[in-house]
């Protein structure tokens, strides 16, 4: 018997959206309610913290900050705290949520598997690993403030080499393969890791380090922003543009054979992106988990299994939850601050149970 022709890929992206008028205006209006609550969020962001500030003193510095005016004497320390400090955290925590929201997506439709996290594939770890070596060792010192972030993103970088070639020496990117080899070298490189730690040979190096390791935003400036935003963007759009191809590999790879969609090529574009994103959000924030893992699953509660639709609520969602997150972070030990992955484990795990628990619920949605 002949094999089956195989469809033009032009039938994937041909296919009409799923719904009714009326579900694509629900989409719309929940998207719109998304982008005003981030704002919301950002504004809120900027003002809560250690020292509060009034919403609308903030809003009205930020306008002057904006259009180059002049703030009084008086405040000038309120509008340093706003525009140098606050205000390029609350952006790059929005960006860091929302791309490790979007690439969770990305990664559960690659790998198949509901459990999955844009670390599933070891490249949190990698990127650990380097980001010790500057601040354990002093690793890459010449580079001044942008060696914890150039050796946390090289760390990335060589840890998603290694996972591929591996995986890839079976003869193909299958899923479980790609799973098992991510995490398998994950435990390695923390094992270097905590190895790293336990050789430091300064207490406080080894402490900072340790925090880090748990996600931080702290001393983030206006130069973090530009390479971690224009990164996350490229990756979302690139992922919005392959949400009907994403729609056929989850449902298996035969398949997205039939639908045109070849599932090995696919999977090494979206290993690429999912890769180039969490290195550099890595880069800047740390390693902050349950993001990836728990955001995705909640917006198909909201939108169902269609990628378009999970793709477009998936950035806002993880950008809004990240912003408070930090929020509580700031504030909940003030003047000390809380990593964020504490934060976001301790929110993340009962409500992933919940979501488990749920009468009916699987991968793609209800």
């Amino acid at each position: 018997m002949s094999a089956p022709t195989k469809a033009p890929e032009t039938e994937v992206d041909s296919s009409p959206v799923e719904g009714s008028p009326s579900e694509h205006g629900r989409l719309l209006l929940t998207l719109a309610v998304a982008l005003v609550v981030l704002a919301a969020s950002v504004i809120g962001g900027v003002a809560l913290g250690p020292t509060s500030i009034a919403p609308g003193k903030a809003l009205s510095l930020l306008h002057e900050a904006l259009r180059g005016g002049v703030v009084s004497a008086e405040d000038a320390g309120t509008y340093a705290i706003v525009w140098n400090i606050r205000l390029p955290r609350v952006l790059l925590a929005a960006v860091v949520g929302a791309g490790l929201s979007t690439v969770g997506v990305a990664v559960q439709a690659m790998v198949r598997n509901a459990l999955a996290d844009p670390f599933v594939l070891g490249i949190s770890s990698g990127a650990s690993v380097g980001a010790s070596a500057v601040a354990l060792f002093g690793f890459l010192g010449a580079l001044g403030l942008y060696a914890l972030s150039t050796a946390a993103f090289l760390g990335a970088l060589g840890a998603t080499l290694l996972v591929y070639l591996i995986a890839r020496s079976g003869g193909g990117l299958a899923p479980l393969r790609l799973v098992l080899t991510g995490t398998a070298l994950s435990y390695g490189f923390s094992a270097i890791t905590t190895l790293m730690v336990f050789r430091a040979p300064n207490g406080n190096a080894a402490q900072s380090t340790l925090f880090w390791l748990l996600g931080s935003l702290g001393g983030v400036t206006w130069s973090s922003l530009p390479v971690a935003t224009v990164v996350v963007a490229l990756g979302i759009g690139y992922l919005l543009l392959s949400a009907r191809r994403l729609n056929a590999l989850s449902m298996g790879d035969e398949t997205a054979t039939t639908l045109g969609v070849a599932p090995e090529r696919l999977r090494r574009e979206l290993f690429v992106v999912t890769a180039a994103v969490t290195g550099v959000v890595v880069a800047v924030s740390g390693a902050v988990g349950f993001v990836g893992l728990m955001l995705p699953h909640l917006v198909r509660l909201v939108t169902g299994s269609d990628h378009r639709r999970v793709l477009l609520l998936a950035p806002p969602a993880g950008a809004i939850f990240l912003v408070w997150v930090d929020v509580l972070a700031r504030t909940l030990a003030a003047p000390e601050e809380l990593p964020l992955g504490v934060i976001t484990a301790a929110i993340g795990v009962p409500c992933f149970l919940l979501l488990m628990s749920r009468r009916g619920y699987s991968f793609g949605g209800r």
